[in-house]
């Protein structure tokens, strides 16, 4: 018996591949297929069964597509209604995977879906379970995100959750290996740990959800405290996730359609087509495309593009790095913005060299904002996350999360100059390109965020580990 946990850093997310006896399981499969397949190959074993822990609204999951090439069955738990062929197992119910065993454990409250698989060993012992979004390191999924689909409250839910936990999972064998969906980073929780593997026993001393002596009263409060809104595009992805879509060979056909300076500039001016541009916050800041808008490749991107484009059926034109069109193309893919027209060919070196239009960001050291700023009189728009304010800030300094610019972005006066910035410079050039894209041009962006600040001689608040801020929240 092999498992093998595949992470993936940007979504925060793990899929499962699990091996015994030339057969093959994939739990929760990322979008993009053909690695899988050919890692099945090359261990020469067949693919069983592909496992769906329930209908995932951070992510597209690979389950149609990978069907569909190797003839696997989809398997979901109980509720489960999906519109394409599917098992949809009973609570209890068994598959067999070479020596081992699968167990359907029905554990709704995430979502009414939403199952843990129980891995029994070849002598029929307890050995793991692959949780989903049901319980997490540190923290249990959600109970929010199901609430449209069903004629029923979060704390309805919290409820149900709370049963599933008590009743399912904390009756397993303290020295069980916990496999969940997500870890630190994703939206589906909001105290997740930075570990992504643990053990029942380890979960029942640690996970505040999972205290012997908690009422179903007390966890309903403490789940349902403190949850900010999911991501709008979560609802577009659920529905992928449950209809099908387009297979991901014909996206990524699409983004790598290369496009000429001159058609890309036509497909700009004369469609709604959205500029995304994928490169590093220094170069951006330098020089862009004007009214396109940052998201860097290297940070949460995927994640910040659902947050903040929101409409997964935008139509995008990319300008990225050079050679790094595909990976861009895949990792848009991986959360259904699959409205892909083709990447500027020659990045924006060619565009550049055409001799067109380009913009710049104000952007200024942390030395040169602590020399210009004036505390109390200059405005600070910090874009930080609430606890990462909380723990420390610049004195005076406005919290604004980057999450919330769509709000926030409204109530900014065009002619009174702000300092914005965030943790290193990454979250405050997306903001700072959407704030140009919508005609604001009177603030300055400081490189290296607050990490640089933290290193100057300015006023601030004083420090407050953030692992306690979040105990908090």
């Amino acid at each position: 018996m092999q498992i093998e946990q595949i992470y993936t850093g940007c979504l925060a997310q793990g899929a499962y591949y699990i091996t015994s006896n030339g057969e093959a399981a994939i739990i929760d499969p990322l979008r993009e297929t053909q690695p899988y397949i050919d890692r099945l190959e090359r261990d020469k074993v067949k693919l069983k069964y592909v496992f769906e822990t329930h209908f995932h609204a951070d992510f597209v999951s690979g389950h149609v597509d990978l069907s569909e090439k190797t003839g696997a069955p989809i398997v979901y738990g109980p509720n489960a209604n999906p519109e394409f062929d599917a098992i949809i197992a009973t609570d209890n119910q068994e598959f067999k995977i070479g020596d081992i065993t699968i167990k359907v454990l029905h554990t709704p409250g995430h979502t009414m879906e939403s199952s843990t698989y129980l891995l029994l060993d070849k002598n029929g012992k307890e050995h793991a379970i692959f949780s989903g979004d049901t319980l997490f390191i540190g923290d249990v999924g959600r109970p929010d995100l199901a609430q449209k689909a069903a004629s029923m409250t979060q704390e309805d839910l919290a409820g149900i959750l709370f049963h599933s936990l008590r009743d399912k999972i904390m009756t397993l064998p303290d020295d069980v290996i916990v496999y969940p969906a997500h870890g630190a980073g994703s939206a589906c929780g909001k105290n997740m740990s930075k570990e992504t593997v643990s053990t029942i026993g380890n979960q029942k001393e640690t996970n505040y959800a999972l205290r012997a002596d908690m009422t179903e009263a007390e966890f309903i409060k403490e789940v349902t405290d403190g949850l900010l809104p999911p991501p709008a595009y979560f609802g577009m992805n659920v529905a992928m996730n449950k209809q099908g879509y387009e297979s991901f060979e014909t996206v990524l056909n699409n983004g790598m359609q290369a496009i000429n300076v001159s058609d890309f500039e036509a497909i700009a001016e004369n469609s709604d087509a959205l500029i995304l541009d994928s490169r590093d916050s220094q170069p951006y800041s330098e020089g862009h495309i004007p009214q396109s808008i940052n998201i860097g490749i290297d940070g949460s991107f995927a994640l910040w593009v659902g947050e903040l484009i929101i409409d997964v059926k935008q139509p995008i034109i990319l300008v990225t790095e050079a050679g790094r069109e595909e990976e861009t193309v895949t990792r848009l893919s991986r959360v259904g913005f699959d409205n892909l027209l083709g990447h500027l060919k020659g990045g924006f070196e060619a565009w550049k060299n055409a001799k067109k239009e380009t913009d710049t960001v104000h952007r200024i050291t942390a030395t040169a904002f602590e020399k210009e700023v004036k505390i109390g009189e200059s405005k600070v728009i910090d874009i930080r996350k609430e606890s990462e304010y909380k723990a420390e800030h610049v004195e005076d300094a406005y919290l604004r999360p980057l999450a919330n610019i769509n709000d926030w972005i409204e109530d900014i006066n065009p002619k009174e100059h702000f300092y914005l910035h965030c943790g290193g410079g990454y979250r405050s050039m997306i903001a700072a390109s959407i704030l140009q894209s919508r005609g604001f041009r009177n603030f300055t962006e400081i490189d290296g965020g607050f990490a640089a600040i933290a290193k100057t001689d300015l006023p601030k608040t004083d420090f407050v580990c953030q692992s306690k801020i979040l105990k908090k929240d």
